[in-house]
């Protein structure tokens, strides 16, 4: 089997977005993120500290959906390493030119062996890069994309699938019987590119943006209350146990959710240790014992494939959100729930 492509990290993500102006104003007037290039159909949009094109794509679409997840890989030979690879694991793989997504040179696309949309690139523009441009950054100035978060039925196996592609492990979420509900797995040198989230799939569950300070997150909350738009915040602010990262989830006009995402760690050296909590911890998802708004189980955006086609979904033998935990809302009874344990009128 040929070895993997050298993945750096999660580099960009394209959504599809049914109101361009409505998904502006939430991307770029709220949360500050640059405009990098615009088109009738498209918005390309980078963080202050970014200087590849743009690391999220908004393009117009009939239905929200997931277009493609972007890899960035360690130098353009690896292209012809991740066509092989993928050829012989048997999945969907098409070259793409470069400038068949603007700003990106030549690159891999793949239906991943989990069924996401995946692109592989090395050569993208370079644009400046804002970072001592304090006259140009709000107050809740986001500093770079940070990582995916994916919904997957089968944990286990989306695990194995990217711990063979080199990805590290920090953080999991485990029982005593060997099951595994979650998992952070990274390449560069922080707790996740990307974490495994078990549930109805495979869909995406957030994006998330990374900010220097907890100031910043809270200035978003406090913008969105003045803006009377409070009503896009899903949940938080707060702090996970998993990560120890401060959070704040957000929802889109669309419904996609994204996270700004601060002060999680260090995890470059070679033996970093995986931390394992136990799923019966209701300190995983929260720190503070907070409980979990139930559509943040529930809810999530539909991933398309490499044709622009739905991908069906399938269900998990096991759900998180049914172990009986307590106080981080996991396996508490909610009123009006399905036999799945959804509240009624959540499910995506």
């Amino acid at each position: 089997m040929t070895n993997p492509p050298d993945v750096i990290r999660a580099a960009y993500a394209e959504l599809i977005v049914t109101d361009l102006a409505a998904a502006r104003w939430f991307y770029v007037d709220v949360l500050g993120l640059v405009v990098t290039a615009e088109e009738t159909d498209a918005l390309y949009l980078r963080a202050f500290e970014e200087y590849l094109h743009h690391s999220l794509v908004l393009r117009k679409g009939k239905t929200p959906a997931l277009a493609r997840l972007g890899y960035r890989v360690r130098d353009p030979r690896e292209l012809d390493v991740a066509e092989k690879y993928y050829t012989e694991l048997g999945v969907p793989v098409r070259r793409a030119d470069p400038g068949a997504t603007l700003g990106i040179g030549a690159a891999v696309r793949i239906q991943d062996p989990i069924g996401f949309p995946i692109e592989f690139f090395y050569d993208a523009t370079h644009t400046e890069r804002f970072t001592q441009h304090y006259h140009l950054q709000p107050a809740n100035a986001i500093s770079r994309l940070d990582h995916f978060n994916v919904t997957v039925p089968d944990v286990r196996s989306a695990y194995t699938y990217y711990t063979n592609l080199g990805f590290g492990a920090s953080e999991t979420i485990e029982d005593d019987e060997d099951n595994l509900y979650a998992a952070w797995l990274y390449r560069k040198s922080t707790v996740h590119d990307i974490a495994l989230t078990g549930g109805d799939g495979p869909r995406l569950h957030h994006i998330a943006f990374s900010s220097h300070e907890r100031t910043q997150v809270l200035h978003t909350c406090d913008m969105l209350g003045a803006l009377r738009a409070e009503n896009h915040i899903e949940r938080g602010p707060g702090r996970h146990g998993v990560s120890n990262a401060f959070y704040l989830y957000l929802r889109d006009p669309d419904g996609h959710r994204i996270e700004i995402y601060t002060t999680d760690y260090y995890t470059g050296d070679p033996d970093n240790p995986t931390i394992r909590w136990d799923v019966h911890d209701n300190r995983r998802r929260s720190f503070w014992g907070h409980e979990v708004v139930p559509s943040w189980y529930a809810e999530a955006s539909t991933v398309l494939d490499l044709d622009g086609n739905p991908v069906p979904i399938s269900s998990p033998e096991r759900r998180e959100s049914l172990v009986s935990v307590g106080a981080d809302g996991f396996g508490t009874a909610l009123e009006g729930a399905d036999e799945k344990g959804f509240k009624l009128g959540h499910q995506a």
